[in-house]
């Protein structure tokens, strides 16, 4: 009754079905009208439109089979397909195929893999590295998931595994076991150097070369069988593998079918025929040769055997087959392809025979090594054996032909095993194997019109596979049950072991082929009739056929195949002529002997013994003392494939097997077409069937109760659903299914029969059709209203718009209305004002013109009067200059003359002052400069004088010119008078001319009258025609703004076009600088990981010797720590020290390692005798130096003259310099007495103070250049003095004594040499061993001081010796007290000094501006010469000495003086900063307060100021020994948690750098040196012991860049120092440059970095396909669609799953560890950035590799996931780091998800939209999209192709996913520290007691 139910309600109308075709197998139709039980037909409408009638079968009653849903059909398993039969499986098959180009499929626990027959891009490494990790289930059909699988299993349960790869030729075995082996090399590596991984891949085109040929079915097909077993250690690494071959197809090597070739290696030789090392193989074309052109298809297209050769001869090169072996092996092929082209000819009837030298054969002897006649007369002949005699016997030529052939695949077969035999040997290793993972690379089911021997072999190792397989699928579905405790039952399968028993039972075909090959007369046909006899009646697998007496059938699992017995007993005896085996063996060719040497050893049954290759083939055993017992132990064919194959079924036994079938689409090799009948055919054999009905026996859907709960949740009442999902699931199946047989209750899953799915998924659709129908009628309700509203308010609108419209034109008439009567009343007063103003206008004329006579007669009586009053002024003018310029020129002559005298006297006065002013000038360093500069400028005023004098010529000759010109005035104004005495008489005359003029005037107005009249019309005309030019105008205008625009819009676009030109420019610019930047960072990290593993290595070789040496300890000897060892080269090293060091570290070094230190030693040594003969140089120098002081001195009276003469310059200057500067004090004081400007911040104030400010910094320099002169001379006289009592070295044998090497007295000699600089020291160079036997020869060995009273000699040496030190100390401190005493003294003249510049610049501001200048001037001679005058007193030697080394020095004190402008500039700046900071504090001043003004009249009185405690200087002390002590409790042993918690951010760092400076302050390299050396290696080494832990990495990385940071910022260097505090700039560094330590660190930096992003992808990694994909967020939203999936095997433990809140919180901890530890915050924003990339990368790398991930539903989920991250990035400030952008990608394929795909214009949307995919992406995203509801639709093929062809032009990379392991370049911005170093305090908690504060 439920049946009949179910039937009623599954086929109704518009249901689809299968039913049989004969031309594609089967074929989709649609029910025309409901069925009814009973009925004997349907009515079906097939896809074509076409209605037929389908009968049913009246015996079965059997329906055809129903089609699943569409939303299941593209399934990645195919046991997850409702309806389970064979039309399901081909049309799942089809659309995975044609329709979204995937060609792997799971069928339960096999891998279905199409051959596309075309390159796709899905196998590279960011592939294999994307099925890393994953679950089998998890990711779509792979050879990498099964590959995965196996390798996660083989570590999880401690078993071996097998891939056993089947199908046809062409299907893709080798391809597919290819990809797997290249799976497992690259996720597991090697657990050694040797490469394993590649050895391993590398013998795949050898074998490639020699065991695959092109067949009509595959043009790379494999013609033998191999099972590689690839080793793993305990750590899952390989070490090593095994190969084992089977049954190789000999025949081809001489024989080959049409359109077929020969195995590869032979047209590869062909091929390269011409290089230089093949020419003594005498080969040819491939055409020219019989066993390679029989096939007449030599070429495969596409394929070229040249570079293939290239190919395999580097892969045996990589296997250790060296290039003389090599040679050795294509030479023996070569003489193969000879032996082919030997004719044999007929001599008779019964015997045949080999033309003499025959070049084939003579070729095939050279290149073998044997004699041409043994080999022609054994080719030709054979012996035979009787009991008693040897019998030769000729050939016939078939015969000889044969043996010929039979030989030529004797020795490739020897060959092969040969080779197969030195690829194991290349493959093996000594490590201990663990477990192994084993490939097998097998023929599948075959069957052709002829088939042969070879075929039922194929076909029998089929058999025992296919068993195989039923029993663990068997296997499998038992134990699933039984774990999830459902009641099961048996279910049938197909059991071929009847069929297997036929072959390999006793008495069955393989025993009787055996028994008739050892027949004297055995033959095909007897073999035959015993078939026929034995198995006809007594087996119903075996039948004979009808036609044929020498054939018969086996009915296999796959199909019924007819073997012709014809060929059998030859190929399983596989006899070959022992003669001509004996002619091999006697060959000279070393390797030709090698190949026979074990032909005396019988294949061993278990094929262990090595070279024996696949053991496919009979051994030969000549041995004639062995004849008979040869002939019991020898296998044939049969019986070794038979053993072989059994020890195979044996290990594939003992392994988890994983299975891999192959499917050929179509026999063309086309690509991407899909053959159902061909591919029927291959699902039968190869048992992918047979998997499907076992799963459909029993409950082939299994889901989850959260499964089916959030799938089915719609089909349930709010009642239903309980707290138990286990217990809801339960009440609603029992509720819609009611035969309680469909359906089983697991523990974590529910079972469902084949169609309940189907059944459940159609109650769900027409829910929610319903739904959707009740949806729609709702919201066409609400629009239809919607709709109504919106006409009523339109209607409305309108009506009130119409109103508006007609009350507008009624005002609008009225305004007009009013308008008018105002025009017209306006009009008439316009007309009256014109009458009168034009009367009014007339009698204002009359009236101007007579006023105007009035006027100028006026003006001229004026006139007249004003030129006399001019010229009386000029003559009494002109009077009074003559006299005074007669005054003017006797005053100047007098003051002249008393001028010339006084000057005289001051000349005179000068000269005798200036005989003294030596003093002067050692107190003004650079004055000469100054006197030139003043000589200068008083040449151009004396040029300037010169100027105006003649000026003052050029002024007086134009005034004499000028009194001339008057003169000549005067007489003109008298003959004036005359004139107008004669003009009055015109007046009269002029009159009358008046009244005729008036005449004139009354004509010439009617005739104005009558010009204006034509003039009205002439201005009307002129008017029209203006307002016609104005409309051209305005039409031009048009135009031209037309033009214009279009010109604006041509220079913007053009603008626009090189903006963008410029951006893309700019982009490709800094993609550059990232991609180096990035090839930079990458090799670092391959650097780390070369010095991570030649650690490992030594820490290897370490432990392997066992030997333990006392107090040495292993130094780590990485690149980057020799390269910071010896970045930065002291002038001077220690050379015991160094050569120690260099032996420890060579101790533990390889041998290129310390070739370079011996290098680097042997540069130093160089640099060394360079810097020596340097040194000798500059002392050779200073001798020839001192030899030109002598002559100078003599010189030197000569030199006061100029010195004198620059001294008067720089007074000059000076005085003109205090005169600029007083004008601009009084100008500036005059010009504000006013306003008061006296006040702080005025500009009079600042005059002052700057001027006060300048005194200062030249008393200043002034003191120094004092302090600095008397240096020298007390330095010199010391030197003198050390020259006279330092004449025997005795004096300091003591001290020398003391000094323990060679370095440190070597350092002292350096030391007193520079401060010591006399003759005494200076004559000759000294070298460092002579110095020291010298100065220890004073000091006798006391061992020796034993007879004669030497000890009392000694003992009165030392007194000597203690009173000359005595009397040295105290004639030193006698020095020093009087240097003390004068220093007191110059304090106190500096005082003074001071109080009177303060005393003098107060009195000079009250003294008129001329009067200051004067006294300014006056006070500046006398106080120089009274300085001049005191040093002359004190010591005129001195001042003569000092007068040279002043001559001497004048290039020093110039350096000197532009250091110190440049200085005073930076004094300048900052003396603005505090002249502002004075004025804003003088304005909040009280009244009460004194102005600086009024301070200066009061005296200064000197102010004693108390002394500060002295200031720490930000450095650390520390002692050599406890270098080691600071690195272990700063780095090492230091936890960043309390470090991060407690103490300012990058403490450790500060600490470690004010280390540095207090070595840098010690001016000690070899500190700085080894202090920086052990930060590094410590630092690497803690990240090496710590570097998964994210939080120790972010602190180092923190604490690297803030010791890189505080580098650069006390470095010196302007750049860095910009934004340093005054403070903060005292600490610069001052005697290392540590620019290529910042470049080591900086690479140390970034590889804590990449450390850093390593620790975050491992966290992360695992977090983000669960949180971004997995997770339903919005829960409900992606509903999930009946997969059935069955995770194959957990291969981890199934963990908690995590959510997008786990993930964020994860986020968030990085993001506070990192701000905790103080890291910069654009570190952290690129940290944030990669983190970001990260994600998106594997969200966007899982959804192209998952099919059930592309939804709709899942687009909406991604975009919400998305927006939850931006959030967070909004939260946290970091919206403009970049990150954002970095998911661009993601977000873009979640869009992709969600817009329509349909038309044309949605194609032009997503090729917009899309711009951060690349084309393969989208067209994958579309091809994978899959509906998850039945209102979704699928993507079109045809849209598929318009996206490809609307995107073909992008220039792209191909790849398909994103590269998750790439890592941007990271940078790190100056960021300098505002910290003060001398406030930091060290905690007593980092046990760093021994380090002082200095």
């Amino acid at each position: 009754m439920n049946m009949n139910r179910e039937l009623e309600y599954m086929f109704v109308e518009s249901a689809r079905v299968w039913i049989p075709d004969a031309e594609e197998e089967w074929k989709s139709a649609e029910l025309v009208k409901d069925y009814k039980n009973g009925e004997a037909s349907l009515q079906l409408m097939l896809e074509d439109g076409k209605v037929i009638e389908h009968k049913l079968d009246p015996k079965t009653k059997n329906l055809p089979y129903l089609r699943n849903p569409d939303i299941l059909v593209g399934e990645n398993d195919l046991t997850a397909l409702s309806y389970l039969h064979e039309p399901a499986v081909l049309h799942n098959l089809k659309v995975r195929f044609i329709d979204s180009k995937l060609i792997y499929t799971y069928c339960g626990i096999v891998l279905v893999a199409i051959n596309p027959y075309e390159n796709l891009p899905i196998y590279g490494t960011d592939i294999i590295n994307a099925y890393s990790g994953q679950n089998m289930g998890d990711m779509d059909p792979h050879i990498f998931a099964v590959a995965e699988e196996a390798y996660k299993q083989m570590a999880r349960d401690e078993r071996n595994q097998s891939i056993i790869v089947s199908g046809e030729s062409g299907a893709g075995k080798t391809v597919s076991a290819k990809y797997a082996m290249r799976y497992f090399a690259t996720v597991s590596g090697s657990a050694s150097e040797a490469n394993v991984e590649e050895k391993v891949l590398a013998s795949n085109p050898i074998m490639e070369a020699i065991g695959n040929a092109k067949t009509t079915r595959n043009d790379n097909s494999s013609r033998f069988g191999k099972y590689i077993e690839i080793g793993f250690d305990n750590r899952y690494r390989i070490i090593g593998a095994n190969m084992r071959t089977y049954l190789l197809e000999k025949s081809r090597v001489v024989f080959q079918a049409d359109e077929e070739r020969n195995y590869h290696v032979f047209y590869q030789l062909c091929a390269s025929a011409h290089l230089p090392e093949f020419k003594n193989l005498r080969l040819s074309s491939a055409n020219d040769f019989l066993y390679t052109r029989q096939g007449r298809s030599p070429v495969i297209e596409g394929v070229d055997d040249s570079k293939e050769l290239c190919t395999t001869r580097h892969a045996f090169t990589l296997l250790g087959i060296n290039e003389s072996y090599q040679m050795g092996l294509f030479q023996v092929l070569a003489a193969i392809l000879h032996l082919g082209n030997v004719e044999i000819k007929d001599r008779d009837a019964d015997s045949s025979l080999i033309a003499p030298n025959n070049r084939h054969l003579t070729a095939f002897c050279e290149l073998v090594g044997v004699t041409y006649q043994d080999m022609s007369q054994w080719l030709c002949h054979r012996k035979l054996k009787t009991a008693n005699e040897t019998y030769v016997k000729p050939l016939p030529r078939l015969q000889a032909t044969n043996a010929r052939d039979a030989l030529s695949k004797h020795i490739y077969a020897k060959l092969f095993s040969w080779i197969v035999e030195h690829v194991n040997k290349a493959l093996v290793t000594n490590v201990k194997q663990h477990s192994f993972i084993g490939v097998l690379d097998i023929y599948g089911f075959e069957t052709f019109e002829i088939n042969s021997f070879e075929q039922f072999c194929i076909n029998y190792a089929n058999e025992k596979l296919q068993q195989q397989f039923n029993m663990h699928v068997f296997k499998l579905e038992q134990e699933e049950y039984m774990r999830e405790q459902i009641p099961w039952t048996l279910i049938d399968f197909y059991d071929n072991q009847p069929c297997i028993n036929l072959i390999e039972a006793k008495m069955g075909i393989l025993d009787l082929l055996d028994e008739e090959c050892k027949m004297p007369k055995g033959s095909d046909d007897s073999w035959a009739q015993k078939l026929y006899n034995t198995h006809l009646k007594t087996c119903s697998l075996f039948e004979k056929p009808r036609m044929s007496n020498r054939a018969f059938i086996i009915q296999h699992f796959a199909d019924k195949v007819e073997y012709q017995c014809e060929g059998f007993l030859e190929k399983n005896k596989d006899t070959v002529n022992a003669e001509q085996i004996n002619v091999l063996k006697a060959s000279k060719f070393d390797l030709l002997m090698e190949l026979f040497r074990d032909e005396e050893k019988a294949t061993s049954p278990t094929g262990q013994t090595p070279g024996t290759g696949g053991r496919t083939r009979l051994s030969i055993k000549p041995d004639k003392g062995r004849d008979s017992s040869s002939k019991e132990h020898k296998k044939t064919v049969g019986c070794q494939f038979r053993n072989s194959l059994q020890m195979l079924m044996e290990t594939l036994n003992a392994t988890t097997p994983h299975y891999v079938r192959c499917i050929k689409p179509n026999d063309f090799k086309l690509a991407f077409s899909f053959d159902p009948k061909r591919a029927v055919q291959q699902l039968r054999a190869c048992g992918v069937l047979e998997t499907i009905r076992i799963s459909a026996a029993g409950f082939p859907s299994r889901w989850t109760y959260q499964e089916f709960f959030s799938r089915y949740r719609v089909l349930m009442k709010q009642k239903d659903v309980l707290a138990d999902k286990k217990l809801t699931c339960r009440n609603v199946l029992e509720k819609l299914v009611e035969d309680q047989d469909k359906y089983q209750f697991g523990k974590t899953k529910i079972f469902f029969r084949a169609g309940q799915v189907a059944y459940l998924e159609k109650l769900r659709a027409d829910k929610l059709r319903a739904a959707c129908i009740r949806i729609q009628k709702t919201i066409r309700c609400w629009l239809a209203r919607k709709k109504y509203l919106r006409m009523r308010n339109a209607a409305i609108t309108i009506q009130r718009f119409t109103r508006g419209y007609q009350a507008r034109c009624l005002a609008k008439f009225m305004r007009r209305t009013q308008a008018a009567t105002i025009i017209q009343k306006y009009q008439r007063m316009c007309m009256e004002r014109k009458r009168y103003r034009q009367k009014q206008a007339a009698a204002l004329a009359m009236q101007t013109i007579l006023r105007a006579y009035m006027a100028r007669q006026k003006y001229q009586a004026l006139l007249r009067e004003h030129k006399a009053v001019i010229i009386q002024k000029f003559i009494r003018g002109w009077l009074a200059r003559c006299w005074y310029k007669r005054c003017l020129e006797a005053i100047v002559y007098l003051q002249c003359c008393i001028r010339r005298m006084r000057a005289k006297r001051e000349l005179k006065k000068l000269k005798i002052e200036a005989r003294s002013v030596e003093h002067f000038k050692k107190l003004n360093k650079g004055m000469e400069n100054k006197i030139m500069q003043l000589q200068r400028k008083i040449d151009e005023q004396h040029k300037d004088n010169r100027l105006v004098s003649e000026k003052l010529v050029s002024l007086e000759n134009s005034y004499s010119a000028e009194s001339e010109r008057m003169r000549s005035e005067l007489n003109r104004l008298r003959g004036a008078e005359e004139d107008a005495k004669n003009k009055t008489n015109q007046v009269l005359s002029l009159r009358e001319e008046l009244e005729r003029l008036k005449k004139e005037l009354s004509a010439t107005q009617q005739e104005k009258k009558t010009i204006e009249e034509w003039a009205q019309t002439y201005r009307q005309e002129m008017e029209k025609m203006v307002s016609e030019l104005k409309d051209q105008n305005g039409t031009l205008k048009k135009e031209k703004d037309d033009l214009n625009r279009l010109i604006q819009e041509q220079s913007q676009q053009m603008t626009e076009k090189m903006a963008r030109a410029i951006v893309l420019e700019t982009q490709q610019l800094e993609t550059d600088l990232n991609e180096e930047r990035s090839r930079y960072q990458n090799l670092l990290t391959e650097h780390r990981r070369l010095e991570e593993k030649y650690d490992d290595l030594k820490e290897e070789m370490a432990l392997s010797s066992n030997v333990s040496k006392p107090g040495h300890r292993r130094t780590d000897s990485t690149h980057s720590s020799n390269e910071s060892e010896y970045t930065y080269n002291s002038e001077y090293t220690d050379l015991e020290d160094g050569s120690r060091a260099r032996e420890d570290v060579t101790r533990g070094m390889d041998t290129s390692l310390t070739l370079k230190l011996q290098k680097r030693v042997t540069e130093l040594e160089q640099e060394k005798q360079s810097l020596r003969n340097e040194l000798e140089n500059k002392e050779d120098q200073f001798q020839r130096a001192r030899a030109r002081d002598d002559a100078e001195f003599k010189k030197a009276r000569g030199a006061e003259l100029e010195y004198e003469s620059l001294k008067r310059q720089e007074l000059e200057s000076e005085n003109k310099k205090l005169k600029h500067d007083l004008a601009a004090m009084r100008k500036s004081l005059l010009g504000d007495a006013v306003t008061g400007a006296g006040a702080p911040g005025s500009p009079a104030y600042k005059v002052l103070l700057d001027q006060l400010n300048a005194s200062c910094e030249e008393l200043e320099v002034r003191k120094e250049e004092v302090l600095i002169l008397r240096s020298q001379l007390v330095s010199q006289k010391e030197a003198m003095h050390h020259k006279e009592t330092m004449t025997e070295p005795s004096v300091f044998a003591e001290d020398v004594s003391k000094l323990k090497d060679a370095g440190e007295i070597k350092q002292a000699y350096i030391s007193l040499k520079d401060t010591n600089r006399s003759p005494g020291f200076t004559s000759q160079p000294l070298d460092v061993g002579d110095l020291l036997s010298r100065l220890r020869s004073a000091a006798p060995d006391l061992h020796k001081l034993n007879e004669d009273g030497e000890l009392w000699l000694v003992n009165q040496g030392l007194k000597e010796t203690i009173r000359l030190l005595e009397h040295q100390l105290q004639s030193q401190r006698r020095t020093y007290d009087n240097e003390v005493e004068s220093l007191r003294g110059e304090l106190q003249n500096v005082k003074e000094e001071n109080n009177r510049q303060q005393q003098l610049l107060a009195q000079n501001l009250q003294l008129p501006p001329e009067a200051r200048i004067e006294a300014s001037l006056q006070h500046e001679i006398t106080r120089l010469t009274n300085e001049n005058l005191e040093l002359m007193a004190d010591d005129p030697t001195a001042s003569q000495e000092a007068r040279v080394n002043i001559l001497r020095r004048m290039v020093d004190l110039m350096e000197q003086l532009e250091k110190q402008d440049r200085t005073i500039r930076k004094l300048k700046k900052q003396l603005k900063v505090y002249s502002k900071r004075i004025g804003e504090m003088g304005a909040v001043q009280t009244e009460g307060q004194t102005s600086p003004g009024q301070m200066v009249d009061e005296p200064i009185h000197p102010v004693n100021i108390a002394r500060r405690e002295k200031d720490f200087q930000g450095m650390l002390e520390y002692k050599k020994e406890d270098e080691m002590k600071l690195v272990k409790n700063l780095i090492l042993e230091l936890k960043p948690r309390g470090v991060a918690v407690n103490l300012i951010p990058g403490l450790p760092a500060y600490i470690l750098f004010m280390c540095l400076r207090h070595a840098d302050y010690l001016n000690d390299d070899q500190k700085v040196r080894t202090l920086l050396t052990s930060t590094i290696n410590s630092i690497k080494k803690i990240l090496k012991k710590r570097g998964e832990d994210f939080e120790t990495v972010s602190f180092w990385l923190s604490n690297t860049c803030r010791f890189l940071h505080c580098l650069k910022q006390y470095s010196g260097d302007e750049t860095f120092a910009k934004l340093n505090t005054p403070r903060q700039n005292e600490h610069c560094l001052t005697n290392f440059d540590l620019a290529e330590y910042r470049q080591v660190i900086s690479d140390l930096a970034i590889q804590i970095y990449q450390q850093l992003i390593k620790c975050i992808e491992g966290t992360l990694h695992a977090m983000i396909v669960y949180g971004m994909l997995e997770h339903e967020t919005i829960q409900g939203v992606s509903g999930v669609k009946p997969t059935g999936l069955r995770k194959r095997t957990a291969s981890i433990a199934e963990e908690d799953t995590y959510t997008l809140e786990s993930m964020l919180r994860q986020l968030s901890a990085f993001h506070s560890t990192m701000c905790q530890h103080g890291t910069d915050p654009e570190l952290i924003k690129q940290v944030v950035k990669q983190e970001f990339y990260i994600i998106g990368a594997v969200t966007l790398n899982n959804l192209l590799l998952r099919k059930d991930m592309c939804s709709w539903s899942k687009g909406m989920q991604i975009r919400y996931n998305v927006s939850q991250l931006e959030e967070w990035l909004r939260d946290k400030g970091l919206m403009n780091c970049g990150a954002k952008e970095t998911l661009e990608p993601l977000i873009q394929a979640a869009q992709l998800l969600q817009v329509k795909k349909k038309t044309d214009e949605d194609a032009e949307a997503i090729c917009s939209m899309c711009h951060a995919l690349t084309t393969s992406q989208i067209v994958r995203i579309l091809n994978l999209y899959t509906p998850v509801n039945e209102f979704e639709e699928r993507v079109s093929i045809a849209f598929i192709r318009t996206i490809q062809t609307r995107l073909r032009d992008r220039s792209e990379s191909p790849q398909l996913l994103m590269d998750t392991k790439m890592i941007y370049p990271v940078t790190f911005p100056f960021n300098p520290s505002s910290l003060a170093l001398e406030t930091i305090q060290i905690p007593s908690s980092l046990n760093l007691g021994f380090l002082t504060r200095v």
